[in-house]
């Protein structure tokens, strides 16, 4: 990915890619390497489930894929149980993913990228509000991921995690 000179540096993260094993856990780390989010797999359900806890522990976003839909589909809710965004996988392109998070408040982020290359963008109508690339970091199976300043982190975070769940099922 590349960023215009002119554009604002935003807050870069690191994130495991396929951490949607059943039963595993997974850290987010900041752009120091300090873990910040606990990305907890949650084994024995019939769907995918995934919590984002914050470092100090508690439930941040849970992450849970529904079944029965024709497009594959994830929801993140807030641990009151409302929905903060739901991500579907749009039409599939032969080099192109793309999807769409409908946030709770009506608007849609689109996410699109790169199948080979591993790169995406996350926008806000023309507006790209994160990066998620493979380029930045040198460890295997690992996304870096910049997000611009004025957004919030942990739900583009969680996004990021629906993302790597939905294009590694490719």
């Amino acid at each position: 990915m590349f960023r215009r000179k002119d554009a604002p540096a935003g807050a870069r993260f690191q994130l495991k890619e396929k951490i949607f094993s059943i039963g595993d856990d997974s850290w987010i780390l900041d752009g120091d390497g300090d873990r910040i989010f606990k990305v907890n797999g949650k084994a024995l359900r019939i769907r995918r489930t995934l919590v984002i806890e914050p470092r100090g522990g508690g439930e941040l976003y849970k992450i849970q894929e529904r079944k029965l839909h024709i497009k594959d589909t994830m929801v993140i809710e807030t641990p009151g149980g409302a929905t903060a965004a739901t991500v579907k996988k749009k039409l599939i392109s032969p080099i192109r993913h793309r999807l769409v998070a409908e946030l709770a408040d009506g608007s849609e982020l689109e996410v699109t990228g790169n199948i080979l290359d591993h790169e995406y963008e996350i926008k806000a109508g023309k507006q790209v509000v994160a990066e998620v690339s493979k380029k930045w970091i040198r460890v295997r199976d690992t996304y870096g991921i910049e997000i611009m300043p004025g957004q919030d982190q942990a739900l583009i975070l969680a996004i990021a995690v629906c993302l790597d769940s939905m294009v590694g099922d490719d």
